[in-house]
């Protein structure tokens, strides 16, 4: 199993908007998730500074890689593109994060 993890970065004032929309995750993409090999995933939010930190546990990289060109992905990036920073693409800004230690 391969971890990923990762930050992005949500408007201020709109963490209870972030919630809401992740509380009522489309189920079709839920399934997308699962169905690329995504095991576990985690979203954390420094109220401080309004980061977001993710966590994916992934049975399939390749698949995982492959998301941003299916359709619901992209509509569900155009969703969100109003509540944090994104790509011209409507993508979330993602930036990767280097594990440094990990104890199972």
């Amino acid at each position: 199993m391969k971890r990923r993890a990762f930050k992005m970065k949500l408007y201020p004032g709109k963490e209870a908007e972030y919630r809401k929309r992740h509380d009522a995750i489309w189920p079709e993409l839920q399934l997308l998730l699962k169905a690329a090999g995504i095991a576990e995933y985690s979203l954390f939010l420094d109220e401080s500074s309004h980061e977001l930190f993710g966590y994916m546990q992934l049975t399939d990289e390749k698949a995982v890689d492959a998301l941003p060109g299916q359709e619901v992905m992209q509509r569900w990036w155009a969703y969100m593109k109003d509540i944090m920073d994104t790509n011209e693409d409507h993508s979330p800004i993602s930036t990767p994060l280097t594990e440094v230690f990990y104890m199972p």
